[in-house]
C-alpha cells in the first residue's frame, strides 16, 4: 500500500479538514465514501452519549444514542438523495474494549439509518501490519484520501490529505476488498456485542 505519512500529503488542521471534507462530500455524487477504522480506542467529547459512557452512565449513553436516530435518518436520506453511499470497515479485536463496545452500539444505529458497515478481525489485516497497525483512512470517490490524525489520547486532530490518483485508488480498492471479506455489522453485533455486560469505565 502507498505510504500515507505527513511528508507525502498535505497536513490539514482539524477545522480545515472538517471544512474540506464537508465541501467535497456533498459534491461527491455516486462515487461514495469508503472508511477504514483500525484503532480500538478514541475520545469523542463532542458526543453527549460518549460523555455519558465515559462517566459510567451506560443506560444514559444508550438512551442518548437512540435519541439521535431521527437526525441520522435525515442525514442518510440526504446522502441517498445526493446519489451517494457511505461504507465503513471496522476492525474489531476481542475481547471488545469498553470504548469499542460503546462505538459498536453507535455503529449499529448508523447502520440501521443507512450506513453500510462490516467488521473484520485483526487476523484479516495482519499481513499488512508488519510495520505497524493500519492507519485510519477515508476516501471520497477517486478524488481524495484523508489519513486521519489523532492525539496520543485519541482525539481527532485533523488529517493528511492525498489527491494523487494512485494512492486514492489503491487504498479505496483495499478497503473495498476488506469490506467484501467482512461480516455484516448486524450479524457481528448479535453474536459478539448484544449480550455483553455494561462496560466498566475507570
Amino acid at each position: 500500500m502507498p505510504e500515507v505519512g505527513d511528508r507525502f500529503g498535505e497536513r490539514l488542521e482539524l477545522e480545515a479538514y472538517l471544512d474540506d471534507f464537508d465541501a467535497r462530500f456533498w459534491a461527491l455524487g455516486a462515487d461514495g465514501v469508503w472508511k477504514l477504522e483500525r484503532l480500538q480506542h478514541f475520545r469523542q467529547p463532542e458526543s453527549p452519549s460518549w460523555v455519558a459512557f465515559s462517566q459510567g452512565e451506560w443506560n444514559e449513553a444508550l438512551r442518548l444514542l437512540e435519541g439521535n436516530r431521527s437526525g441520522l435518518e435525515e442525514e442518510f436520506r440526504k446522502v441517498s438523495e445526493a446519489g451517494s453511499t457511505v461504507q465503513r470497515v471496522r476492525v474489531v479485536e476481542e475481547p471488545v474494549v469498553p470504548y469499542l463496545q460503546w462505538e459498536l452500539h453507535s455503529l449499529r444505529l448508523r447502520a440501521e439509518c443507512g450506513e453500510n458497515i462490516r467488521v473484520v478481525r485483526p487476523q484479516q489485516v495482519a499481513e499488512f501490519e508488519s510495520d505497524g497497525i493500519l492507519p485510519e483512512v477515508v476516501t471520497l470517490g477517486a478524488a481524495v484520501l484523508y489519513r486521519l490524525v489523532y492525539t496520543t489520547d485519541g482525539l481527532l486532530d485533523g488529517a493528511v490529505r492525498f489527491t494523487d490518483s494512485e494512492t486514492v485508488t489503491q487504498w479505496r480498492e483495499f478497503i473495498q476488498q476488506l469490506y467484501a471479506d467482512g461480516e455484516d455489522l448486524a450479524s457481528f453485533f448479535e453474536h459478539s456485542v448484544a449480550r455483553l455486560k455494561p462496560p466498566y469505565v475507570q
